[in-house]
């Protein structure tokens, strides 16, 4: 049923509503409150809405079919101070210099180039979203993960009146309480908690203190959960109703499901506290995620998740690591039960929050007004038809890659910085990005790549520059060189690095004319025997490879090990290496017997004696 204002699905396909723009809004601006929820390291598919059958998140789903639901909604940045700098300001990362968790991973000698120095918090130049709703006249209040600077650079310095838990830690002192850590400094606001109270816990009630405080006055508030990030805790009472039944690739961790469970105890707390108080009526409710699920090992009881159909995750460029839900509830504007498809980004909250509440800025940003939508005359160009771009300069905890990335339209290519590799792929047939389609459209990569770069040098992207003290693949005290499939780099379109926990292998090496390579440091030469861990399906063995390093060929008859993912130490033969150095080492294939050659787990060089 049409409400009296507009659906959001109108918004965003470009259909002309009943009512004007101005008539629609004109009713809600004195007094639109919002309240948004942004969760840390939630999955896109960690939520029933979007499709998982293992969580349970009741209130968020309730949500989800109150308003809208976004499909191909991302987050600026795999990672979470950029993604979160960019709600505040409406501005790409790369713009604001901050392109990595604060203060970010240091260089190390296995990485093959330098990362660019990034600002240690939000420049206080920077106009927030909270200073924007606070000169306009709301209370402004943050409950929560902050992570965008200490002190000088708190929340209070950037446009919060209210504060609980905000600061410069990524992560929380302690998930129970006393919320403090070794040293004795306690999470602001926190000082007191009862005995062994759980932080998504506390946070609700501290909210919906807020709402009551504030409930005749219009309100902004910001509730950045510290939740589901690591470390993977809960109170064992949750955890225990959720099996663990360890099938590999599936969503199955009952530590982690008790955790977004509840964050969504918290989340349900929070909008019953507005339906209490008769508040919900006119407040816009805002729900999305940093960056996408933790998938890989990291830690204690991870992988947290696992994103699928999505590829990889957390850290990475994939659709995995930036694909996030978003869920938008506005009573009487956004239809209930509404999906969108629309492309639109973390840059798109502040502008779209300004209009929407009737707020005047008059400064430049990224991002693009939702609202804006609203003028399109029916047929109009989709909005979703303007490019989206990601820059992340940096190697990722999570094992990602530096590179950028840009979306147009259903094509989206990736451009990695180590060998300038482009990825490309179509996400409207192949949302998992299995297949590289970049040699069959050389001149749609060469188009994205060149908007790409026009990009960056408009937001005056940092680039990275080459490591002098690179060392990859150092030899071992025992004189062992270990070549593992993480360090690879591939050529060609399908070879790819798989990093989930179950594989952690080279697969996919469907293409005859792929191959892999490692760089390594010798420090003592001589003879070395070459062993790879090697998995082949049942029935597809028998491909005909070569071990090459310098002039040494090394000819192996793949295996059938009865699984891709069923690893057995093989023997390749004998090579020696006369002087020490950086070397080479490669795998290419001579003859393909099946679909796939194999996957790759290793390859060690062990002295001869």
């Amino acid at each position: 049923m049409m409400h009296t204002h507009f659906s959001l699905a109108l918004i965003f396909l470009g259909t002309m509503a009943p009512l004007g723009l101005t008539q629609s809004l004109s009713a809600k601006k004195p007094h639109l409150n919002v309240v948004f929820f942004l969760i840390d390291d939630l999955g896109r598919n960690d939520l029933g809405c979007y499709g998982s059958k293992y969580f349970r998140t009741k209130a968020i789903d309730s949500l989800a079919k109150s308003g809208a639901r976004f499909s191909d909604f991302y987050a600026a940045c795999p990672v979470c101070s950029p993604t979160r700098a960019s709600i505040m300001t409406g501005k790409y990362p790369a713009r604001l210099n901050l392109t990595d968790w604060l203060p970010g991973r240091p260089d190390r000698p296995d990485q093959k180039f330098l990362r660019p120095p990034i600002v240690q918090q939000l420049p206080l130049e920077e106009i927030t979203l909270a200073e924007l709703f606070s000169q306009s006249g709301y209370v402004t209040g943050i409950i929560g993960k902050w992570h965008l600077g200490g002190e000088g650079f708190s929340p209070a310095k950037q446009g919060f009146q209210f504060n609980i838990a905000g600061d410069h830690t990524g992560t929380p002192l302690s998930y129970f309480s006393p919320f403090k850590n070794n040293q004795g400094r306690f999470m602001p606001g926190l000082e007191k908690a009862p005995e062994n109270q759980y932080l998504p816990d506390r946070l609700a009630l501290e909210a919906g203190q807020f709402l009551e405080q504030n409930r005749d006055k219009p309100f902004f508030l910001y509730l950045p959960h510290y939740s589901v990030h690591t470390p993977i805790r809960a109170p064992a009472e949750r955890v225990a109703p959720y099996p663990a039944d360890g099938r590999p690739g599936t969503q199955n961790n009952p530590v982690y499901a008790a955790m977004v469970e509840s964050m969504d105890l918290a989340v349900g707390a929070v909008l019953k506290k507005l339906e209490d108080l008769k508040l919900a009526e006119n407040t816009v409710v805002i729900f999305t995620s940093d960056n996408g699920g933790l998938s890989v090992l990291e830690g204690n009881n991870t992988p947290a998740t696992i994103n699928a159909p999505l590829r990889e995750g957390k850290g990475y460029l994939y659709e995995g690591g930036i694909r996030v839900p978003l869920l938008v509830r506005w009573p009487g504007v956004v239809a209930p039960g509404t999906v969108t498809s629309t492309t639109c980004s973390s840059i798109d909250f502040f502008p779209t929050l300004a209009e929407i509440c009737g707020l005047k800025f008059t400064h430049t940003v990224d991002g693009v007004s939702f609202a804006k939508s609203f003028q399109q005359k029916p047929g109009g160009e989709a909005a979703d038809q303007r490019p989206l771009f990601w820059h992340y300069p940096h190697y990722s905890n999570q094992g990602g890659k530096p590179g950028s990335a840009i979306r147009l339209g259903n094509w989206k290519l990736i451009e990695f910085v180590e060998n300038s590799r482009g990825e490309l792929f179509d996400l409207g047939k192949d949302l998992g990005e299995s297949r590289n389609v970049a040699n069959e459209k050389p001149e749609l990569v060469q188009q994205l790549r060149a908007r790409l770069k026009e990009w960056r040098q408009s937001v005056g992207a940092r680039e990275m520059q080459l490591n002098p003290n690179y060392h990859p693949n150092p030899q071992g005290k025992d004189g062992v060189v270990l070549l593992h499939s993480k360090y690879a780099e591939v050529f060609g379109s399908q070879l790819r690095y798989e990093p989930l926990p179950h594989k952690t292998t080279l697969g996919y090496w469907i293409n005859e004319n792929d191959w892999a390579k490692w760089e390594f440091e010798i420090n003592r030469p001589g003879k070395f025997q070459v062993e790879v861990l090697q998995g082949c399906g049942t029935g597809q063995g028998g491909s005909e490879v070569i071990f090459k390093a310098g002039d040494k060929v090394l000819p192996f008859v793949v295996e059938d090990t009865g699984g891709f993912q069923q690893f057995k130490p093989r023997i390749v033969g004998e090579l020696e290496i006369a002087t020490p150095g950086r070397q080479v080492l490669e795998i290419r294939v001579k003859k393909k017997a099946k679909s796939a050659v194999m996957d790759v787990r290793q390859v060690r060089l062990v002295p001869v004696k």
